[in-house]
């Protein structure tokens, strides 16, 4: 009988199972970390001069109040988070640190509005009608930015936020052409605050690649002078809005 053949050794450089297993996991690794610093990198180069106030006394005074838009429920009424960013407008247009008051926010479909929205709660607390100037095409912060310039032509701003949205917002302000500070609007603890915080490590990344490409907002239109009459900016529905 003939001997058996001693068995195979592994060729020089030939993945083991083992081994592919273990490269795997040092790519998905090495992957993570890149990932995770060029995140972290885009977080601190965004927060490098965004000037941000928690007191509002201690806020400078200019010429707008922005608030950029979020969740409206089916019945109108603002979510808690932006309900906080509009009463921080009401404080600095209450205290004289502002003139008018800049909505930006979705309104792309039918059902689903926004701005009038956030005109409806800032005019039912005595802001008047003629100091709230409507974005209907504030799709995301960009465009709200863009469009803040661009159309409505402001010069200087104080941005009504979420402290953690408020670096993201104020460069986005700086990007397209208009200094801005920040008025933080964080007035109780929310329910996605973890989610939104996450989230917006990817949106800062996000919108570092829409600015040095130059990606501009969605929607353009016609000039509406943040300084002229805010009715050019009122729909409809909004011209014949009174609340008593």
């Amino acid at each position: 009988m003939l001997p058996k053949p001693p068995p195979a050794r592994p060729r020089l450089g030939a993945s083991t199972p083992r081994r592919l297993a273990y490269r795997t996991l040092v790519t998905l690794v090495s992957l993570l970390l890149v990932g995770g610093a060029a995140l972290a990198g885009a977080r601190l180069w965004v927060l490098r001069s965004a000037r941000i106030y928690r007191e509002l006394h201690a806020v400078p005074r200019g010429e707008v109040a922005i608030v950029p838009g979020a969740l409206v429920w089916p019945d109108g009424t603002p979510s808690a988070a932006l309900e906080d960013r509009l009463a921080a407008a009401l404080e600095l247009y209450r205290a004289g640190k502002v003139r008018r008051v800049l909505v930006s926010g979705d309104h792309g479909r039918v059902g689903y509005d926004e701005p009038n929205a956030m005109r409806a709660w800032l005019v039912s607390r005595g802001v008047p009608s003629e100091d709230v100037f409507m974005d209907h095409a504030g799709l995301r912060t960009l465009d709200t930015m863009q469009r803040a310039a661009r159309v409505f032509g402001v010069r200087d701003a104080v941005v009504c936020t979420q402290g953690f949205h408020l670096p993201r917002a104020l460069y986005l302000a700086r990007a397209a052409g208009f200094p801005a500070v920040g008025y933080a609007a964080d007035r109780r603890v929310y329910a996605n605050a973890d989610r939104d915080a996450r989230r917006e490590l990817l949106a800062t990344a996000l919108t570092l690649i829409d600015t040095w490409s130059g990606r501009g907002p969605r929607f353009l239109g016609p000039q509406v002078p943040i300084q002229g009459d805010s009715s050019a900016s009122h729909d409809a529905w909004t011209r014949g809005l009174v609340v008593r």
